[in-house]
């Protein structure tokens, strides 16, 4: 046999994959993501702790008055007003949610499926607006009915999305009415 044929016929194949090395890198992999989750739930929990001089939130009164407006839609969350970055997880307000809104003479009541729900007392409602974002979610500008409120020592956005976008314009306006209404009256007193 000619050396070229031997040096060929001796050599083996590369062993195609390692799988010790892959096993560790998929460990590796799940624990780090596991560790980046478990700072995210720590994260959370300390800023619900931050957040724990927020009072409990108010219960609808047995009687509310006749029905104005009401919208189905989304919760998307409650930031510090004016900052629409700094969530409000306390209460459950951080919680994202299906909503039922229903505005009456006593104020709005917050009915959220799976989560907790809070009303909104007349005399504590500040200001309604379309805004474009609220505590990580963005949409299209005048997308999000944005409604602040008093609650405590604190003013709260809390963020909402109707199923009919339509509806936004008629809460802005319903809202900002019965406010101008209240300190109207409450001016005369």
């Amino acid at each position: 046999m000619t050396p070229v044929l031997l040096l060929a016929a001796e050599k083996e194949s590369a062993q195609v994959t390692d799988w010790a090395a892959r096993i560790g890198w998929v460990v590796g992999l799940a624990l780090f993501v596991a560790l980046v989750y478990w700072l995210m739930r720590e994260g959370w929990k300390w800023r619900g702790t931050l957040q724990g001089d927020l009072p409990e939130l108010p219960t609808a009164p047995d009687d509310p008055g006749p029905e104005k407006l009401s919208l189905s839609g989304r919760y998307h969350g409650s930031t510090t007003a004016g900052q629409w970055l700094d969530r409000i997880v306390a209460r459950g307000l951080g919680t994202r949610s299906r909503a039922e809104l229903t505005l009456t003479d006593a104020g709005l009541d917050v009915v959220r499926p799976g989560a907790s729900d809070f009303f909104v007392p007349a005399a504590q409602l500040r200001e309604a607006r379309l805004d474009k974002g609220i505590a990580g979610k963005v949409l299209t500008e005048g997308g999000l009915l944005v409604v602040t409120w008093e609650h405590g020592d604190r003013l709260i956005d809390s963020g909402f999305r109707s199923d009919h976008a339509a509806e936004h314009n008629a809460w802005v306006e319903a809202i900002n009415s019965m406010i101008e209404t209240n300190t109207r009256e409450g001016a005369e007193r």
